[in-house]
């Protein structure tokens, strides 16, 4: 007997609630016209691997707890003489959610990661870009709760871009505040 496949919260949520909702608000005539989730990409900087090769390693492991995912290391593209850096040296790690992966991080940003943030007053709603994309930052990774906060060598920050099929900035908040993402008023 085949096993029955789960399908993520927020994706059942999207197909039952938000697509219909994008639809009735701007007019669609055609279901595939309405904006959805196209990628989720994670990044994490690490720029003190020039002096220590074991913190690209650290936030490797971190970084894959928190997607779920194996991360690629990232290096840089060009020497710069001022950081110590060599073309071609680990400088980060980057991962690109799609699908499942991608619906259940966003879920787990929303409820749990979000919230646990200190002093949080919400994402910023200017953070879009002309193509219906958002960007932002946090600034430390032990907010999700996949991380062991006694394993943890150093606070890094993690950049997130939610990558839309929106054609507008006005399209791509609609589609994510019906994901609940929590934008400051």
């Amino acid at each position: 007997m085949p096993e029955e496949k789960i399908v993520p919260r927020l994706k059942q949520h999207y197909e039952n609630v938000v697509r219909a909702q994008l639809t009735e608000r701007f007019k669609y005539q055609n279901r595939f016209e309405v904006p959805r989730l196209e990628k989720i990409v994670l990044n994490m900087g690490v720029g003190e691997a020039v002096s220590d090769r074991k913190k690209v390693e650290a936030a490797t492991t971190e970084l894959q707890a928190i997607a779920g995912q194996k991360p690629v290391v990232t290096k840089a593209k060009k020497a710069i003489s001022t950081y110590k850096l060599r073309a071609g040296m680990p400088i980060g790690v980057k991962v690109t959610l799609r699908r499942d992966r991608m619906y259940e991080f966003l879920d787990r940003l929303v409820t749990i990661a979000l919230p646990r943030v200190r002093d949080f007053r919400g994402v910023s709603p200017k953070s879009f870009d002309a193509r219906g994309n958002y960007a932002m930052g946090l600034k430390e990774q032990i907010v999700f709760p996949e991380i062991d906060y006694d394993q943890v060598d150093e606070v890094r920050g993690l950049d997130i871009v939610i990558c839309t099929t929106a054609k507008n900035s006005e399209e791509a908040k609609a589609l994510l505040a019906g994901f609940n993402m929590p934008f400051a008023t």
